[in-house]
């Protein structure tokens, strides 16, 4: 078929609710629907994620007069490095428990430049939420929007400079171990979110040739104990009944290596980003 025929939104539409699922409830935003699990989320990227922060962070062209947009900013481990940097951030992040923990980090670093918005980016007003144009706007592993050709639309109009997308070549972590355990937990086969090969059509079809940087990334979930890794991989893996606890339970005492006194997850991962000028 003639890739000139196909329409990559509606392919990364598909894909995003093969992998979501069709419940239009069942999104990116109600994974962390436990305060304590967003919490974790915070503790465990602080500690493992340092390489993708890194070259995030390098890759972002802030200068202090800069105004930044952070789309799917989870608990703010880049809008807080960035506030530092920045004369000015705003933080939109669909999870409540998420944005708490943004909010108490914000309290707790006396930080003054960034603003909060607790919504889901399909449902930002442009106009009344935020506080643009942006010289820089950015989502980091955040593109869980469904209509991303929408998604993108609404990102460029509230930028006055650059957009910057980071997110995945290849297989990820879930995907290299959900096969097994999901069709056990959900009675159905995993399905993997589009990636970036998708993500650049449906750029390349909008008339969008952006710049491409891409790096391997080393990635490893670092766990403290057997219980903390179970209480992270709970949303993960939409654990709901006592029954699909205990499979995951079983799981992961298969998969998870003791290394240095810590229990871990392990994989080899391609960051991608894709980024251009206004």
């Amino acid at each position: 078929m003639d890739t000139n025929t196909i329409d990559w939104n509606e392919v990364w539409k598909n894909q995003m609710l093969k992998n979501v699922g069709s419940n239009p409830a069942d999104d990116y935003a109600s994974l962390w629907s436990k305060r304590l699990n967003a919490k974790l989320f915070w503790e465990i990227t602080m500690e493992n994620d340092k390489g993708r922060i890194e070259k995030t962070m390098n890759s972002l062209p802030i200068t202090s007069k800069s105004r930044v947009l952070d789309i799917g900013s989870g608990p703010g481990v880049l809008s807080i490095l960035v506030s530092k940097k920045a004369a000015h951030v705003t933080a939109v992040e669909p999870s409540r428990e998420m944005m708490s923990i943004l909010q108490d980090n914000i309290k707790k670093f006396d930080i003054t430049n960034i603003n909060c918005v607790n919504k889901r980016w399909e449902d930002v007003d442009t106009e009344t939420d935020l506080e643009g144009p942006y010289d820089i706007v950015f989502a980091s592993y955040s593109l869980g929007m469904v209509d991303i050709k929408n998604a993108i639309i609404k990102m460029i109009s509230s930028s006055s400079s650059s957009v910057h997308l980071y997110w995945i070549a290849g297989s990820n972590l879930w995907d290299i171990y959900s096969p097994e355990i999901w069709p056990v937990l959900h009675g159905k086969d995993y399905q993997p979110m589009p990636k970036s090969n998708i993500l650049y059509n449906v750029l390349y079809q909008m008339g969008i040739y952006p710049n491409v940087n891409m790096s391997e990334l080393n990635y490893r979930n670092r766990f403290s104990s057997f219980d903390e890794a179970v209480e992270y991989c709970i949303p993960m893996y939409k654990i709901t009944n006592s029954y699909q606890e205990q499979v995951l339970r079983d799981y992961l005492k298969r998969i998870l290596k003791n290394r240095d006194g810590f229990l871990t997850i392990e994989a080899q991962t391609n960051h991608v980003e894709m980024w251009w000028q206004k």
